[in-house]
């Protein structure tokens, strides 16, 4: 027994090694961590259990340089709670996938759907190992994994690309909830050196898939560091707002913040001025528990907020416009945001807050080209069919198409309310007015003094008093009492049910 048991102890510490001490070396020359330092990094002490460790290249005359066959596998406590993880190690083979990889990606991905285990994935690689991918029996065996195109958002997905991602790294990436991605590093379906062979075309590493073309363009990736430990750090964060599958609500976390607090300070923080920008974070800061709030994209699509944070302890989603840029209306990108974020919130019952302060939607020639009108309806459409708790505040102003879009009366929210000052129209009164007066000011006497009396009249005609009189909003409130009311709001919404959803929306795509 006691020879047993040393060949089975020598042979894991050989897989600790993964590809060799000299490659871990090479790793910590360039600043990078191993796989298992990164899960050290992330999950409780002594808590992770591997399984496969003693797995390896199902390749002939590959079983001694394979050790995992570059991944490893395991079950661990984050933050005290249960979670799947999985960490590619680079060390093996550059990370990339060949077929025992792939096997426990899928067994482990399958067991977090059985038991309702949310999974941590800290990638980099090269994506198809050539060997194994190739032949027509090769490339048959290693098709998109099934258990990404089915995942459905059953359990939270979150991913940190810390090293270069190709291929399958890639997949898994724009298939999580939560995508926090090193600087420095590129995610991508193919790298620079297969582009130009296949193409000829020549590119860099940054320019091909660098962390501000995801950032600016793409908005596949919703976090960016500067460390590794950053990034890993971010999804905890992330997780801490997430239930662990989608049968159960996201944690209640107590807070000393009393939830009728008066926010005198929101006075100060929006001008009424409508012309006069200001930051709509500190307003969101002033409004939730302790001011703590957790951004989703915050340089992809920026005249729009989407943001975890807690009212009374309860998870909230937060979609809010951003005066500070483009005065907060939306373009192409922010429709996407917001679509992507809905499907998150509820999916995973998440109560949403929506905070109006735009002037409408931002058309222009590029807009169109992004499909601008598609874009406005899907947005449209994944507002229709969530299901969660929605309360709905007009800060400053709400104009036209967007209002709908912000979950405006007829949109499914539980309650629209707004400030007294609230402007709300199918268009700002200066347009208002130069459209529909435009013929009668270019015959007057005195084009400015009538187009001043005229303002006056669009001006009542935007009060929020109007519709509130014909109870098309549920209420005017004191600014001051924001907090108050939507901690008395959600405790109410969510007294049958929770905040639980139909999740009608989980199956949607996860990028747009």
């Amino acid at each position: 027994m006691k020879k047993d048991i040393d060949e089975l102890l020598r042979r894991k510490e050989n897989a600790k090694l993964g590809g060799g001490e000299e490659k871990i070396k090479r790793l910590h020359d360039v600043g990078f961590y191993t796989a298992r330092e990164r899960i050290e990094k992330l999950v409780d002490k002594a808590t992770f259990l591997e399984f496969g460790m003693l797995a390896h290249s199902d390749q002939v005359g590959s079983e001694d340089k394979s050790a995992g066959d570059g991944i490893i596998t395991g079950l661990a406590k984050v933050d005290g709670r249960p979670a799947v993880v999985q960490a590619i190690d680079k060390t093996v083979f550059a990370g990339t996938t060949g077929m025992v990889h792939a096997r426990k990606t899928k067994s482990i991905h399958a067991y977090a759907l059985k038991r309702g285990l949310p999974m941590f994935n800290l990638t980099e690689g090269g994506g198809l190992r050539m060997p194994d991918g190739m032949g027509s029996d090769g490339i048959s065996q290693s098709l998109f994994p099934e258990e990404l195109l089915l995942h459905r958002r059953q359990v939270p997905m979150m991913t940190a690309v810390l090293g270069d991602s190709f291929g399958d790294p890639a997949w898994v990436a724009v298939t999580s909830d939560f995508v926090s991605q090193r600087k420095g590093t590129t995610m991508a379906v193919a790298g620079p050196r297969i582009l130009e062979m296949a193409t000829g075309e020549k590119v860099s590493d940054e320019e091909l898939g660098g962390w501000k073309l995801h950032a600016n363009t793409t908005g596949q990736s919703d976090h960016f560091s500067e460390t590794e430990e950053e990034s890993i750090e971010e999804l905890k964060r992330f997780f801490s707002y997430m239930p662990l599958n989608a049968d159960e609500e996201p944690p209640f976390k107590q807070s000393n913040d009393d939830p009728y607090r008066r926010l005198d300070e929101v006075i100060d923080l929006v001008p009424s001025r409508r012309a006069q920008v200001y930051d709509m974070k500190k307003v969101i800061q002033s409004i939730v528990d302790d001011g703590d709030v957790f951004e989703i994209k915050s340089i992809y699509g920026p005249a729009l907020l989407t943001v975890l944070a807690r009212i009374d302890g309860r998870v909230v989603g937060i979609i809010a416009n951003q005066p500070l840029k483009y005065a907060g209306s939306a373009g192409p990108h922010e429709a996407d945001k917001a679509t992507e974020f809905i499907c998150l919130c509820d999916s995973y019952h998440i109560p949403m807050i929506f905070l109006h302060d735009t002037p409408g939607f931002r058309v222009s020639r590029d807009a169109e080209k992004y499909k601008m009108p598609t874009k406005i309806l899907l947005w449209n459409q994944a507002l229709a069919q969530s299901s969660v708790p929605k309360i709905s505040v007009v800060i400053r102003k709400s104009i036209g198409a967007a209002f709908a879009n912000m979950c405006g009366p007829t949109m499914g929210a539980d309650f629209v309310v707004a400030w007294p000052g609230a402007e709300i129209n199918f268009t700002g009164p200066e347009v208002g007015v130069n459209v529909v007066y435009g013929r009668k000011l270019q015959q007057s006497g005195d084009p400015e003094k009538e187009r001043l009396e005229l303002l006056k009249t669009w001006e009542f005609d935007s009060s929020p008093y109007k519709a509130a009189a014909k109870y098309l909003l549920e209420d005017i409130i004191d600014p001051r009492d924001t907090r108050k009311f939507l901690a008395q709001t959600l405790e109410y919404a969510c007294v049958k049910n929770g905040p639980k959803s139909k999740r009608q929306l989980a199956n949607w795509p996860t990028q747009f």
